[in-house]
Order: structure tokens, then C-alpha cells, then sequence
């Protein structure tokens, strides 16, 4: 099985210059928890987690007194938050492969890359239900 055979095709992306309150609306709209993040030449350069918008919602960005929630979702880009430089996969790269990188790693999803375009991301919850499925399909013995 390869990581095209599970990936999601075509992810919901953001910009550099994306608010956080965009970056969740966008995650709660379409029930995701990671974001690729694309520049202005649509070249992937990051990539944002639930964890990573969690943890910019509890950390002081800017010397000042605790902001207010609604300022701090609209003052807040993704380029702040992002984790620049994410390990990426290639749709042709074996699932197996995929899951032993992100366990090495300590990572919960891959931008999957042809050449330099995004043409998926493969998540944690891809993996346990191609893991699942397959047990589905193995015949059981006893």
C-alpha cells in the first residue's frame, strides 16, 4: 500500500500572512488538525497542528499584558506559529514507510510531495485506518 492509497488529495491550505482566527476557522470548518502552509509561489514551507494554534492561544507573541482572545486570533499569522521545514513523503513512498517516519520523527502528519508540489498530507488517523481496514480484509484464523 502507498501513501497515495491513504493520503487525503488536495488539502485545505493556508498563507504565510494567514490570521490564527483564519487558520481555525479553516480547521473547524473542514474538521481537520494540520494545515500545510504555502508562500506566495505556492512552495510548501510549513506546516500547522491544532497543537501549534493551542499553544500561540496560551504564549505571550508580544511583550505585553495577556492579550485579549479576540485580539490575540486576529494579531497572530501563520507564519508565527508554523513549523517551518516539515518532513515530507512522496505519494509513491510506501504507507509502512510513512508510519516508521512519523514514530521516528514524533510527528502526526506528512505533506505528501510531488517534486515540489503539495498533493496531499497523510495523518496519524490515515494510518490507523489503513491499519484497520486492512485487518478488516485479512482473513482471521483461530
Amino acid at each position: 500500500m502507498n501513501v497515495s492509497d491513504i493520503m487525503t488529495e488536495r488539502p485545505a491550505t493556508v498563507r504565510l500572512h494567514s490570521t490564527l482566527r483564519e487558520v481555525l476557522n479553516i480547521m473547524e470548518q473542514i474538521g481537520c488538525h494540520h494545515l500545510p502552509v504555502l508562500n506566495t509561489e505556492n512552495h510548501l514551507i510549513g506546516i500547522i497542528s491544532d497543537r501549534d494554534c493551542r499553544l500561540a492561544m496560551n504564549s505571550p507573541y508580544i511583550m505585553r499584558e495577556r492579550w485579549q482572545d479576540e485580539e490575540l486570533v486576529n494579531h497572530l499569522y501563520a507564519r508565527m506559529i508554523m513549523s517551518a521545514a516539515p518532513v515530507v513523503i512522496a505519494p509513491e513512498a510506501n504507507a509502512e514507510d510513512a508510519a516508521k517516519l512519523m514514530l521516528s520523527r514524533r510527528i502526526s502528519c506528512l505533506p505528501v510531495m510531488r517534486d515540489e508540489t503539495l498533493v496531499g498530507i497523510v495523518t496519524r488517523s490515515d494510518i490507523l485506518s489503513a491499519f484497520v481496514t486492512l485487518r478488516e480484509q485479512t482473513p482471521h484464523t483461530t
